[in-house]
């Protein structure tokens, strides 16, 4: 399988992704993008310190200047390409992943994302034809950005006092403590701190806050110190999950709401937008608050690029993302930007995390249920014709269907040879039927093993 994803460079170090790939991506990175300047981060795996500098290598020996950043997360990184005014970003890191995965997240100015739909595959292309010999000696340097940006992320909340909470914070050995910490210093939050120290083998359970086994450790903290919630970041910062102070987990759609009431304070009839797999309670209660919702495609290329193309004020993933528009040029997801504003709602309207949820807990969702069929087109025209009729049915991103009463969405997944059902109704009942009818036709189109 190819290392090349859809939305990032990720593989198994060394036999997938190694010294010399890292170089030749650095080389063609740099050709592709045509620019003067690149910023590169890292994360705390083993393997990250020389898989950079091969790839800092490549970028200067095609004759462009490096940024260097050192341990960073993927969110400074992003900030990183639009404070320096840089041509373009690379995060060395594979996210949630297991230490011995590796990769690259790149994104061109504006911290625009390079994915398969806007240069990857050309980045492909021109790393495996490789590269001989040098063709100019770009400079590198070094910089510390924390305190911009720290400045930067409390830019979305305003002011925040949170010495009044009590907060779990779980960093899964990823990296949001490089700049949570000083943050942390800034806010007098009393904190309950759960694996801070960055570590690239991540000792203590998989830094993805997306499977609820993983949020086991902060849902304790919560329970047995009496905190006002927990949150827990993913390996490389972008992505955090919630639980509320009885430690239950919170759907990052309904945090999609909860956030977007701070950001409305900012501009009050601003757009809001939400992936397709989320629930209608997301669009009713932006539109209760008086702000504009729409629709969005899974992936955060998607996001991002629909953002700017709108202007949208804030976003959110079912995954976990938080995207803000930081300024007009940059738009960025960033798990310690979602959660300073978390901070700044529970200031501002004096409610726990569980009361500002439980009204919108009104829809049974099924979560996402994933299934390998084997003719993924043939499946979705099928539904699509036993759905024809419904008040809304669109492709926007795979098949999405609504009627009255409830939705689904089937969607091939970017990542795995899966396709993705996600479904809402308004009572247990009713989302239970539709569930395991759309479930009947899937096993219909199951692979002959």
């Amino acid at each position: 399988m190819s290392i090349f994803k859809a939305y990032d460079i990720r593989g198994l170090y060394p036999s997938q992704l190694d010294e010399d790939m890292s170089y030749q991506i650095g080389r063609a990175t740099a050709v592709h993008l045509g620019v003067d300047t690149i910023v590169v981060g890292r994360d705390a795996r083993a393997h990250s310190p020389s898989l950079s500098d091969a790839l800092c290598r490549g970028i200067r020996d095609s004759g462009v200047n490096v940024v260097f950043l050192g341990l960073v997360s993927t969110p400074m990184v992003y900030f990183a390409v639009e404070h320096l005014a840089a041509g373009g970003g690379i995060m060395v890191s594979a996210s949630h992943n297991p230490g011995e995965y590796n990769g690259f997240k790149i994104c061109r100015e504006h911290a625009i994302p390079v994915g398969e739909a806007g240069g990857l595959k050309e980045i492909e292309a021109l790393a495996r034809a490789g590269f001989g010999e040098p063709t100019g000696q770009g400079e590198l340097s070094d910089a510390d950005i924390t305190t911009p940006y720290l400045a930067h992320v409390l830019s979305t909340s305003g002011p925040v006092s949170a010495a009044t909470f009590r907060v779990a914070i779980d960093c899964g050995n990823g990296m949001a403590s490089v700049a949570l910490v000083p943050l942390l210093e800034q806010l007098s939050l009393h904190v309950e701190p759960l694996f801070f120290e960055p570590d690239g083998t991540f000792p203590n359970h998989e830094a993805d806050p997306l499977k609820v086994e993983n949020l086991a450790w902060v849902a304790k903290a919560v329970q047995d110190h009496n905190c006002d919630f927990g949150v827990a970041f993913d390996g490389d910062g972008d992505r955090a999950v919630f639980v509320d102070g009885t430690g239950r987990p919170i759907s990052s759609d309904l945090m999609t709401a909860v956030i977007a009431r701070r950001q409305l304070e900012r501009e009050p009839d601003g757009l809001v937008l939400y992936d397709l797999r989320s629930s209608r309670a997301v669009a009713e209660e932006v539109e209760r608050l008086g702000g504009r919702s729409s629709m969005c495609r899974v992936g955060h290329s998607f996001v991002k690029a629909e953002m700017r193309e709108a202007h949208a004020l804030f976003a959110g993933e079912l995954s976990g993302h938080f995207y803000f528009r930081f300024s007009d040029n940059l738009f960025a997801d960033d798990a310690i930007a979602a959660f300073v504003n978390v901070l700044a709602v529970l200031q501002d309207t004096g409610e726990t995390l569980a009361e500002l949820v439980e009204p919108m807990r009104t829809y049974h969702a099924s979560g996402e249920i994933n299934r390998r069929v084997s003719d993924v087109d043939a499946l979705l025209n099928l539904v699509e014709r036993e759905h024809e009729a419904a008040p809304l049915v669109s492709r926007l991103d795979g098949l999405y269907v609504s009627y009255d009463d409830w939705w689904f969405n089937l969607r091939p997944s970017n990542t795995e040879p899966v396709l993705r059902l996600n479904l809402e109704a308004g009572s247990l009942a009713q989302m239970e039927r539709e569930r395991d009818a759309l479930l009947a036709r899937m096993a219909e189109y199951a692979p002959v093993e």
